[in-house]
């Protein structure tokens, strides 16, 4: 099978549906001339021509909304912020338009919408650039919120978001758009809603998503050193919930750990804890343990921001603890 990087899954991903179907249209800031900030949308505007890969100004809650409207005359948009930190400036958009308009509509109107870019912290870039906002766009009634953390999950699950036809959250990372993984050259799409259990153990649950995940395997390597075993579950889509892959893990190996890169308060940790104490508390042999950021906005010094940041260290003390080790 082939090896290509992140940005180039999403590319193809993308393209591919695009040709499949000429509803389909991309826009966003520098998406074409520039082939997108990030070179997730290289060779795009050449193929597909600037009325279906557009540049817009940057007005995000302009672009938003000129999406969410053609969404409802028929077109399928995919909208590209730049980060989803500045998805900020067109949320009500999202959340008071793409997120309602079917129920408010009585279901005359669908919202097939995707909106992408890259979502929490990627180095150095301060407070107002590394936030990550998953919870709060999974709190919303009506939107799909899906973060992927290797490139073959991008592209399936990317193709299935564009066939959606309810508006959908993608969410992506800078930091991740140069990692390569293997890629099949066939058609596929890989269903919204179905984690994957991505190394299987027996004495731990780990859950995470998105490029934090990478943490997670190697605090799992480190462990299988010491005889822990620890199983890795990659959400992948975060709304809707795989809550049968969580409680049947928990189940087996009766303990559980969460890493997320997310403020401590009212997260989608907090959500799985609630979960698996409600549902799965008669198997647990130890209190569940949640890893976050710190309760701050993100340190630009890049020492602060390795302590506020969760890493493996943190992941390998929680699970000897959850061990009584």
């Amino acid at each position: 099978m082939r090896t290509i990087q992140f940005r180039e899954a999403v590319a193809e991903a993308m393209s591919e549906e695009m040709r499949r179907d000429e509803t389909i249209y991309l826009m966003g800031e520098e998406v074409a001339e520039y082939n997108g900030a990030y070179k997730a949308s290289k060779g795009m505007l050449d193929e597909f021509g600037p009325d279906r890969v557009l540049d817009t100004p940057i007005s995000e809650l302009g672009f938003a909304g000129v999406g969410v409207g053609s969404a409802m005359g028929g077109n399928r948009p995919i909208i590209e912020f730049m980060t989803f930190n500045f998805s900020l400036v067109g949320i009500d958009q999202i959340i008071n338009n793409a997120a309602k308009m079917r129920q408010m509509s009585g279901g005359q109107f669908n919202i097939p919408i995707v909106f992408r870019g890259p979502t929490a912290s990627a180095g150095q870039l301060a407070a107002t650039h590394s936030q990550a906002f998953e919870s709060w766009f999974a709190n919303c009634p009506g939107l799909k919120v899906i973060v992927p953390s290797n490139p073959y999950d991008a592209k399936g699950l990317l193709k299935s978001a564009i066939r959606d036809n309810d508006p959908v959250i993608f969410m992506e990372s800078e930091q991740m758009y140069g990692d390569k993984g293997e890629v099949p050259e066939d058609e596929y799409t890989l269903p919204i809603g179905v984690a994957d259990i991505k190394r299987e153990g027996k004495d731990v649950t780990v859950v995470s998503f998105g490029k934090i995940i990478k943490e997670a395997y190697k605090a799992a390597d480190a462990l299988e050193k010491e005889g822990i075993s620890c199983e890795v579950i990659d959400l992948r889509t975060v709304r809707p919930l795989d809550q049968e892959t969580i409680l049947k893990s928990v189940k087996k190996t009766n303990r559980l750990v969460i890493l997320e890169e997310a403020w401590p308060f009212g997260n989608v940790s907090t959500e799985i804890t609630y979960l698996v104490q409600s549902q799965a508390f008669d198997f647990l042999d130890a209190p569940i343990i949640k890893i976050n950021t710190a309760d701050t906005p993100a340190p630009y010094s890049p020492v602060l921001l390795a302590e506020w940041l969760p890493n493996h260290e943190d992941v390998i003390k929680a699970v000897k603890k959850v061990l009584y080790q």
